[in-house]
C-alpha cells in the first residue's frame, strides 16, 4: 500500500526528474537568453498637433514587432515595444527618454516626430550610449553638424526634400515663391533649403514664421495674396498644416496660385476636404508602387492586419525595427558601438527597402539615403487611398549631395 507521504516523495522525485531532464535539453544560459526581451523605447507626441503621424510611426513599429516576433524575434529574443507620448514638448521628451533608459533599461531609443524633441533626445542617448533611431524627425543637423556615432535617421534632410521637389515647381509654376512655415527646428531649415535651392535658379521669394500650432492663417495668407507669387508652398505639419490648407482653398487662392511644398502626407491629405488636395509634393515612401513585388505583398498584410494602407510614417516605423533586427544580426550584438558599426553602409533588403534601388544607411552622416517621390496631389481615384501620382524618383543620395555638404563629422567612441 501507498501512503500519502511516499505518494509525495515519488511526486517530487518526478518533478526533480523533469527539471533535470529541461536543463539538459536546454542550457540555462540560452534560455535565460531566449526569455529576456529586446527593449525598443519610443517617444512620440502622441497628443498635439502632431500626433495623427507620430500615431502611424508607433502603429508602423508595433505591426513590425509582431511580424517578428513570429519569426523568433531578435537574436532570438522576444521584442518588447514601450511607447511613451513627448505631447510635443522637449522638456517632457528628454526626460521620458532618460526613463526609458535608465529604469525601464531599454537596448535602444526611437524618436522624436518633432525635429526640436528629436535633437534633444539624440543629447541624451549620445551621453548615455544607447544606440538610437530617428524615424521622422527631419531637421538638417541631427545627421548634419551635430551627427553623433550613436544616432541614425530614416526619414529625409529638410534639404533633401526640397532638393528633390523646387526646381519641380518653378518648371511647373514659376519662381516667386511665398512660404507660411512653422517656426521651430524643422521649419527654420526647410525654409533655408528651399531658399537656397531657389536662389540657385534665380528665384525671389517672401516668407512668414507662424508657430507651429498655428490655428487662423487668414491675415498670412491675405500677405500671400498681396504678394503676388506663382507657388504657395505650405511648409506647416500636422494639424496647422490641414487648418491652412482649408483656409488657402477657402479663399478660392488655389485658382490664383500653384502649391506645394516638401511633405503633405498621407494622413494629412486624408483629413482635408477634395478641393484642398492639390498640389505638388514630395513624398518620403508611396504605397501604390505596382513595378515592385514586395510592396504589393506588404501592403495587403498591412491592410489585414490593421484595416489601413500604408503611409510613409507607417514604412518609418517599419524599418526602424527591422533596422534593429539586421544590425544586431551582422553585430551578433545590441551594445550601441557594435550596433552602430554595423548599420553604416548596411542595405535594406526588398521587402524592408520596399522601393527600387539600393536602399542604404550612408556611413558618413547615418542618413537613410531611399528614394524620393515626387508628383501631385488629388483627390481619390477610384481606390480612397489614391491620392498621389508619381511623376518622378529622386535618388537620396543625388538631393543629398557629398556628406562634407552637411557638416557632419562622424567620431566614434574609442
Amino acid at each position: 500500500m501507498i501512503t500519502p507521504d511516499r505518494l509525495a516523495l515519488r511526486r517530487r522525485t518526478l518533478i526533480k526528474s523533469s527539471l533535470a531532464l529541461t536543463a539538459l535539453a536546454a542550457p540555462p544560459i540560452i534560455a535565460a537568453r531566449g526569455d529576456t526581451p529586446v527593449r525598443i523605447g519610443m517617444v512620440d507626441p502622441l497628443t498635439g498637433i502632431l500626433s495623427a503621424l507620430a500615431a502611424s510611426e508607433v502603429e508602423g513599429a508595433r505591426y513590425a514587432v509582431e511580424r517578428l516576433n513570429k519569426k523568433g524575434g531578435i537574436l532570438g529574443r522576444p521584442i518588447e515595444l514601450l511607447v511613451e507620448d513627448s505631447a510635443n514638448d522637449v522638456g517632457t521628451g528628454v526626460q521620458k527618454t532618460r526613463k526609458l533608459i535608465e529604469r525601464d533599461k531599454v537596448d535602444v531609443i526611437f524618436g522624436d516626430v518633432n525635429s526640436g524633441i528629436a535633437y534633444a533626445m539624440s543629447q541624451v542617448t549620445n551621453e548615455l550610449k544607447v544606440f538610437h533611431i530617428v524615424p521622422g524627425g527631419h531637421t538638417d543637423p541631427i545627421t548634419g553638424t551635430d551627427c553623433k556615432w550613436n544616432v541614425f535617421r530614416i526619414c529625409n534632410t529638410t534639404s533633401m526634400d526640397a532638393s528633390a521637389v523646387t526646381g519641380e515647381l518653378v518648371r511647373r509654376f514659376g519662381k516667386k515663391f511665398f512660404f507660411i512655415t512653422p517656426d521651430y527646428a524643422y521649419g527654420h531649415t526647410l525654409q533655408e533649403s528651399f531658399i537656397k535651392h531657389l536662389k540657385a535658379l534665380g528665384g525671389e521669394y517672401q516668407a512668414v514664421m507662424l508657430p507651429i500650432n498655428t490655428v487662423d492663417f487668414s491675415a498670412t495668407l491675405i500677405q500671400a495674396r498681396a504678394y503676388r507669387p506663382n507657388v504657395l508652398l505650405n511648409n506647416m505639419g500636422g494639424l496647422a498644416q490641414i487648418n491652412c490648407m482649408k483656409q488657402f482653398t477657402q479663399f478660392g487662392m488655389q485658382k490664383e496660385m500653384g502649391l506645394g511644398g516638401a511633405l503633405f502626407e498621407l494622413e494629412s491629405i486624408k483629413a482635408v476636404p477634395r478641393e484642398a488636395q492639390a498640389g505638388t509634393w514630395a513624398m518620403e515612401w508611396w504605397w501604390d508602387q505596382p513595378k515592385v513585388p514586395e510592396v504589393g505583398q506588404f501592403v495587403a498584410e498591412f491592410r489585414k492586419a490593421t484595416g489601413k494602407t500604408p503611409s510613409a510614417r507607417h514604412w518609418f516605423g517599419l524599418v526602424a525595427v527591422e533596422s534593429v533586427r539586421l544590425a544586431a544580426e551582422k553585430a551578433k550584438s545590441l551594445e550601441g558601438p557594435k550596433l552602430s558599426l554595423a548599420m553604416e553602409d548596411m542595405p535594406l533588403p526588398p521587402d524592408v527597402a520596399l522601393q527600387p534601388g539600393h536602399v542604404f544607411y550612408r556611413a558618413g552622416d547615418h542618413e537613410l539615403m531611399p528614394n524620393i517621390f515626387v508628383g501631385d496631389v488629388h483627390p481619390p481615384q477610384g481606390n480612397p487611398d489614391n491620392v498621389f501620382t508619381v511623376t518622378n524618383l529622386e535618388p537620396g543620395e543625388k538631393a543629398a549631395g557629398p556628406v562634407a555638404d552637411t557638416g557632419c563629422k562622424m567620431v566614434h567612441p574609442a
